[in-house]
């Protein structure tokens, strides 16, 4: 069956789920969105990976990356293969070298995962025709839920690891917080394993040295 390729698009908390998150993917060159409800820790998992911050320890899924390099496996590429009674399944395809194999996963393990060994995301025809979302059909729901991601901004930000999102906030009030200072904000930040701030931080950062 033909693969058609995703990419993420958006990372944001659950209207539906208390403590999990949407993660929005869409059809490459299409118009079809695919909604996926992960966990709280995969969304972080995704997020850092997004934001290419490094953690002081290894994160699950960046000790599978270890893993996998010491043992000479590949990643190929993840495919969202199938929907059955609203659970999605995925595979991420491996190679040895000499063999392709298929590993079971659960999509947010398998694209954090992917993420992490830069593979394209894919899915098929019939999980994107029963579960995708058309993008003409959301303009309008899009519209309001802006306006309400607005005035909810601050009780969801500090939950929600969105990187698409991310302002820089580690100024005080006066904004004459120094290199030195965010650095060691930073440092803290990823020692408390604030990784949302630490993007927040590095952002500023960057934006700063130019």
């Amino acid at each position: 069956m033909k693969k058609i390729q995703l990419e993420i698009l958006g990372l944001s908390s659950s209207q539906s789920q208390s403590g999990s998150f949407a993660l929005i993917l869409g059809e490459k060159g299409g118009n079809r969105r695919l909604p996926i409800i992960i966990g709280m820790f995969e969304a972080q998992s995704i997020a850092i990976q997004i934001e290419k911050i490094s953690p002081n320890r290894p994160l699950t899924h960046d000790l599978f990356k270890s893993f996998a390099e010491h043992v000479h496996v590949v990643i190929l590429e993840v495919v969202i293969s199938d929907l059955k009674e609203g659970v999605f399944y995925s595979r991420i395809v491996c190679s040895d070298g000499a063999t392709t194999f298929d590993i079971d996963a659960r999509p947010s393990d398998a694209i954090a995962i992917g993420l992490r060994f830069g593979v394209p995301i894919f899915t098929v025809e019939t999980v994107l025709s029963e579960a995708g979302i058309i993008l003409s059909d959301l303009d309008e729901s899009e519209s309001d839920a802006d306006d309400e991601d607005e005035e909810d901004d601050e009780d969801t930000d500090s939950d929600s690891p969105r990187p698409s999102r991310t302002q820089p906030e580690p100024r005080d009030p006066s904004g004459q917080v120094s290199l030195d200072e965010l650095t060691k904000m930073l440092a803290q930040a990823l020692e408390k394993e604030d990784y949302e701030k630490a993007a927040k931080i590095r952002d500023e950062l960057n934006k700063r040295n130019g």
